[in-house]
């Protein structure tokens, strides 16, 4: 069914549910009654005729669905449950688990033959950001990825379970690596008088507990695990993207603007969104398509937060995962 016939049907079943519950309401609240109920029946008229007209809305749109390509986003840092970052002014993000849920909603939805997915953000964990690439590596069609103003690490590693990767000439995308950081104030914890008593079962328990100096062994430890995580990633970039994993080491975790990502293979394609939609429809052999976009209902709060989103505080951070040592989190990684 074509788009136009689509629209024609929506249409005319509104019109005829409005007509009709408009004719029965007047009649059973209204023309029936006494005068007492006159303006009552009025107001319950109106509620009937917008409850019919959302009803039969719902109805004519699972029926005749007016798309055929769906679209989730991921914008923000990535995390499980897209809860705000380590420090007080970093922003909500995206959570991993409904954009997961939205792919499947997808994939599942006859009318969706294609996906969508726009990449606004810095990275974030690491097992979000892969649960995310895996639904859309398990997409049931053609799979395309648009940055729009940053694609960076976890960005990047979901990227690499689509397709192709399109971005804009000024976009933002790479920084795959990985990078681990502490905070050593064992001198500072000295002049205060502060000590540190191990209390541990395990050599490595408290590997990178900042109140103490690091030896060389749990050096190695956790560099042994940053090492790991950068081989991984290499790895799967390298698959999903088709490229050699010297190519990518040799990006040396740097960020490119969208022409030189282009130039080095990171990006397939540039344009704008219009020449996404262009593709995809090439893909799906039709003359145009037309976007839904799949998201999550969002509560009255985060619609209020969601205009104050500040993608570029992390820009190129990277995808972030965490080692932890015990409740303090003393080595935090981020791809």
């Amino acid at each position: 069914m074509s788009d136009r016939t689509r629209t024609v049907v929506a249409i005319v079943a509104a019109l005829v549910a409005v007509v009709v519950t408009a004719f029965l309401g007047w009649l059973v609240f209204v023309r029936l009654p006494g005068d007492l109920a006159d303006l009552l029946g009025v107001l319950v008229v109106i509620g009937l005729v917008v409850l019919a007209v959302r009803t039969v809305g719902r109805l004519v749109g699972s029926r005749f669905p007016g798309y055929d390509v769906a679209e989730v986003a991921v914008e923000g840092p990535i995390s499980r449950d897209g809860g705000p970052g380590p420090l007080p002014t970093s922003p909500r993000g995206t959570p991993a688990d409904e954009i997961v849920d939205q792919i499947e909603a997808a994939d599942d939805d006859e009318a969706v033959d294609g996906l969508l997915v726009k990449l606004n953000t810095p990275g974030g964990e690491v097992v979000p950001s892969d649960d995310i690439r895996r639904a859309a590596v398990e997409f049931d069609g053609p799979t395309l990825a648009y940055a729009t103003d940053t694609c960076a690490s976890g960005g990047y590693w979901i990227a690499s379970g689509c397709d192709e990767l399109w971005a804009r000439e000024a976009s933002i995308v790479g920084s795959i690596g990985v990078i681990g950081s502490r905070v050593n104030v064992s001198d500072l914890a000295d002049r205060l008088g502060v000590s540190y008593e191990r209390l541990a079962a395990g050599k490595y328990k408290d590997a990178g507990v900042p109140l103490k100096e690091m030896g060389d062994d749990e050096r190695a430890y956790l560099q042994g695990i940053i090492d790991d995580f950068y081989d991984h990633f290499v790895e799967r970039v390298a698959e999903g993207r088709e490229l050699s994993e010297e190519a990518i080491r040799d990006t040396e975790a740097r960020v490119f603007v969208g022409t030189d990502a282009h130039e080095r293979g990171l990006v397939d394609e540039l344009g704008a969104r219009d020449a996404v939609e262009d593709r995809m429809a090439a893909l799906l052999e039709r003359d145009e398509v037309s976007v839904e976009e799949f998201e999550p209902e969002k509560s009255f709060a985060a619609r209020l937060r969601g205009g104050a989103t500040a993608v570029a505080y992390a820009l190129g951070a990277g995808i972030a995962g965490r080692v932890v040592g015990d409740e303090r989190e003393p080595l935090k990684l981020r791809f």
